[in-house]
């Protein structure tokens, strides 16, 4: 276990693998731990970072959990572990951090992979704000081997870490965050997710030039756990692009191409 002490809060962290800095932020509900299958498949050629945002796992609990607070968690990790330019990949709320973290500094976030995040807040579910996070965990994964990380961690989770979170997503989204992104962005989405609808198709024609749109038509919430080896497939292609190239070019890949209703 690695931590690190951030304005006297203990904040908790692991890392895999030589090579270029990838971030791994995790959802509402669970910890780092789902993202080791993810992890290990980067640490071929990257090194992967995953921690624990305020009020999740084992990092520190009873404070400010806004977006902004936890944007700002990732700036103080990046610097207090000498990190420079990453690549993100975030999940839901991990989702959110990293666009709104993208957008604030622009020259350290090489590309976003948002995996389940909400292109306007009507998306998401309310049972974040009434259902405890292990109840999610269990509706939405049930009991594996694979879902195990998510189920146990999420007993961890300060409920207040969840409301803290969803109190500004609509001041948020009322400046647009993810349309004002000019970061290279791969939006990935599982059309069965329980926590964030799928985009509509309005949604998906107005998406910029340099986002482009994955959607799992079988993959929920957690669609990494879902189906991993595919998802491992497309986060690695998508890590390979050149700096600054739009993974619309993925498309071009039979088994990646955008299947829109």
């Amino acid at each position: 276990m690695s931590a690190i002490l951030i304005e006297q809060d203990i904040i908790h962290y692991e890392v895999l693998g030589r090579g270029r800095p990838i971030l791994f932020l995790h959802s509402w509900v669970g910890s780092w731990r789902y993202w080791i299958p993810m992890m290990q498949a980067a640490s071929v050629g990257y090194r992967a970072y995953a921690l624990d945002l305020y009020g999740f796992g084992d990092s520190a609990k009873n404070r400010q959990y806004s977006l902004e607070a936890q944007a700002g968690l990732v700036e103080a990790f990046l610097e207090k572990l000498g990190i420079g330019r990453v690549a993100i990949v975030g999940h839901g709320l991990g989702a959110l951090v990293g666009l709104l973290f993208a957008l604030r500094h622009p020259g350290v976030v090489d590309r976003v992979m948002a995996v389940g995040f909400p292109l306007d807040e009507t998306m998401i579910s309310g049972r974040l704000r009434n259902t405890s996070p292990v109840d999610l965990a269990e509706s939405m994964l049930g009991k594996t081997p694979l879902s195990e990380p998510v189920t146990t961690d999420a007993a961890k989770t300060d409920p207040a870490a969840i409301v803290g979170s969803l109190s500004d997503v609509v001041l948020q989204y009322a400046g647009g965050l993810w349309a004002k992104l000019n970061t290279a962005c791969l939006l990935v989405h599982g059309n069965r997710d329980a926590l964030v609808q799928p985009p509509r198709l309005d949604q998906i024609e107005k998406l910029p030039e340099h986002a482009h749109l994955i959607q799992f038509e079988e993959g929920g919430h957690f669609v990494m756990l879902d189906d991993s080896s595919k998802f491992n497939r497309l986060m690695n292609d998508f890590l390979s692009l050149p700096s600054g190239e739009s993974p619309q070019q993925l498309q071009l890949k039979e088994e990646w191409k955008r299947r829109v209703r």
